[in-house]
């Protein structure tokens, strides 16, 4: 068995944003030379995500709305992280709700993937560098 890691790093320069990052996930699998086994794809930042869903922008204005809804970012005073001189408590809240990694079987060197399913970065509090780690492990 072998494995393989690489780091995306994303600067979103919006508080908050969904990026597809298929296409470079797509490109780690070709750059590891595997045809078998798994992909694993992980934020590297506590108020960052990974998830995998639909690349559709209606969908993609209800997840933010329906984030915001449930972990506002203001006021900011209402969360006691924010009491250290953070401001970013809902940004921790939206992360745990969208989750850290997923994990996508690799068959015959591609994402064995559902219709439609596409692999996002969620972005919760922008406006510096944060990785994603890509690891492949497989043949």
């Amino acid at each position: 068995m072998k494995s393989f890691r690489k780091e995306l790093w994303m600067n979103v320069p919006t508080r908050q944003a969904l990026v597809n990052i298929t296409p470079q996930v797509e490109q780690a699998v070709r750059e590891s030379g595997m045809r078998e086994g798994l992909v694993l794809v992980n934020a590297m930042h506590i108020t960052a995500s990974v998830f995998i869903n639909d690349d559709e922008n209606g969908l993609h204005r209800d997840y933010e709305a329906w984030l915001e809804e449930l972990a506002p970012h203001n006021p900011v005073d209402h969360y006691q992280h924010n009491l250290t001189g953070e401001d970013n408590a809902d940004a921790h809240l939206k992360r745990q709700v969208m989750g850290r990694e997923v994990v996508v079987a690799l068959t015959a060197g591609r994402l064995d993937f559902g219709p439609w399913e596409q692999v996002f970065y969620g972005e919760f509090d922008g406006g510096r560098r944060k990785r994603v780690l890509i690891k492949i492990i497989g043949e």
